[in-house]
């Protein structure tokens, strides 16, 4: 199955700006969709389509930082770049401790705004790729026995199998039959490779 092509959607009221912006976009090879407003974007998201999310701050009825909010809430991880004629601080600071990539005011460089979008796709198709990676060990685990798991709390907690034996009430055999099982489940090429996915399936 071919991956999704990274879309650049654009979210501004001003028909002009998004002209503007779908003609430099594809200018330059980049895929590119554009909403005049926060609502038409939202009932048309899908959260599964790569890319990144050009943003107007001020529009009607729902503006860009209260459908960044709203993204956020829902658990969107589209990188956000606004692109407003309307910047003050305290306006940037809410964008920013919300996630916004960045905050670039009106007029803007058009090789500026290139360079952070391109960014802003790197970011997201590194997020997707550890979130496919992280999704792919919860698999992996859950494919383990109850005996399994028990075993693998000892192997990560640094326990050899000789004591992971008598804290089971297992013999030696057992045990290496066990994890020998675990590592062929995992997919680990070795013990610190199999810790390495245990704590990251933990920080999740």
């Amino acid at each position: 199955m071919m991956e999704s092509v990274p879309t650049v959607f654009v979210v501004d009221d001003d028909e002009a700006v998004r002209r503007q912006l779908q003609w430099l976009l594809e200018s330059v090879g980049l895929s590119a969709e554009s909403f005049g407003s926060a609502q038409g974007f939202q009932e048309a998201c899908d959260p599964t389509r790569p890319g990144c999310l050009i943003l107007d701050v001020r529009m009607p009825e729902m503006s860009g930082l209260d459908l960044q909010e709203r993204l956020v809430a829902q658990g969107s991880g589209l990188p956000v770049i606004f692109v407003t004629g309307y910047g003050d601080v305290r306006t940037a600071v809410r964008a920013m401790k919300a996630g916004a990539l960045d905050f670039i005011e009106k007029p803007f460089n058009d090789q500026e705004l290139l360079d952070r979008i391109h960014q802003a796709i790197e970011q997201d198709a590194r997020a997707r790729q550890r979130q496919a990676q992280g999704a792919d060990i919860a698999a992996r685990l859950a494919s383990l026995t109850v005996r399994e798991c028990e075993v693998l709390d000892l192997v990560v907690a640094g326990e050899v199998n000789k004591a992971i034996a008598l804290a089971l009430g297992l013999s030696h055999k057992t045990v290496e039959f066990h994890r020998r099982k675990i590592m062929d489940k995992m997919q680990a090429r070795n013990v610190i490779d199999l810790v390495r996915m245990v704590l990251e399936a933990n920080r999740r």
